[in-house]
């Protein structure tokens, strides 16, 4: 039964709240308090202390909590070993560019081919799902960066992806072959939301030349960001995948953004102890090999 209490002890330890984390697990509050008082009493030490509202783990808290996680992975891997089986949930993170620009065929591929296994997607900032692919709340990411260098995960780098300005068919860009920062002087610019890493590459542009910038709105989803394009309220940053239909369609113009850093990528990460059942290994595979025959 420890093993059900450290799972909760990771909880709780994850929302600061016992509240909170009885919900996610569907316990009643009542259960969790049990269960964290005989947690404590077996290791003769109080785990939590309360500030306000607030619970925070105590020094033996912090202590317990890396051995609880990997308990926990290595009771996952025991028994997906044991089971060798091609079913159950595979959880993947990825921002909602890939979400809705990249991973959506590759994806029923690998449906079609183990309609068993249950596929949950989750959108997130990719330090975030780094953090949570580290954590063991998810089983790979699909994020879109400079090359990760992360010594926890394995990486695969799918390819490359263009940068491009965004603007309507009218703008006085249009007539470039290429853009820098500089020539964004006095744009107003449509952005997508705090920490996604290339517009966290393109402020830091701004920053290095000493340029302040005029940001008219952000947003999370691409389709917001190139309907405000669209409506005039600014130029944006955004992969070309992104903006491909509108560049057929007229409706967009996209000329690429030139920086002095590293290309971006699309990249597959897990952690380098995850261990991969046979199913996970055939989802590696399904997209990785469909951009190598791509490429």
């Amino acid at each position: 039964m420890e093993l059900v209490y450290l799972h909760t002890f990771r909880e709780v330890a994850r929302y600061g709240s016992f509240t909170r984390a009885a919900e996610e697990l569907g316990y009643a509050q009542p259960t969790v308090t049990a269960q964290m008082q005989k947690l404590e009493q077996s290791y003769g030490a109080p785990l939590f202390e309360r500030y306000g509202r607030k619970l925070r783990l105590t020094q033996a808290g912090e202590a317990l909590l890396p051995y609880a996680r990997e308990l926990i992975r290595l009771y996952g891997e025991s028994k997906e070993v044991i089971k060798q089986q091609t079913t159950g949930p595979i959880a993947i993170g990825t921002i909602d560019t890939l979400a809705a620009f990249f991973l959506p065929p590759y994806l029923q591929a690998f449906c079609q081919q183990y309609p068993q296994v249950d596929l949950v997607l989750r959108t997130a900032g990719e330090a975030e799902i780094v953090q949570q692919i580290r954590d063991g709340y998810l089983d790979f990411g699909i994020i879109f960066d400079r090359p990760c260098t992360d010594p926890e995960l394995v990486t695969h780098v799918i390819r490359e992806e263009e940068l491009v300005i965004v603007m309507p068919p009218a703008h006085r860009f249009t007539t470039a072959t290429v853009l820098t920062v500089h020539d964004l002087s006095g744009e107003s610019l449509v952005l997508t939301e705090e920490g996604c890493t290339y517009r966290g590459m393109l402020l830091e542009a701004f920053g290095e030349v000493g340029m302040t910038q005029r940001i008219a709105c952000q947003f999370s989803n691409p389709e917001a960001i190139k309907q405000c394009v669209r409506c005039g309220l600014g130029v944006a940053l955004l992969p070309l995948m992104a903006v491909k239909r509108e560049l057929t369609e007229g409706v967009l113009r996209a000329i690429p953004f030139q920086s002095n850093k590293a290309p971006f990528s699309i990249q597959l990460v897990y952690h380098k102890k995850k261990w991969l059942s046979p199913s996970m290994v055939a989802l590696v595979d399904t997209i990785t090999r469909s951009q190598r025959e791509e490429s």
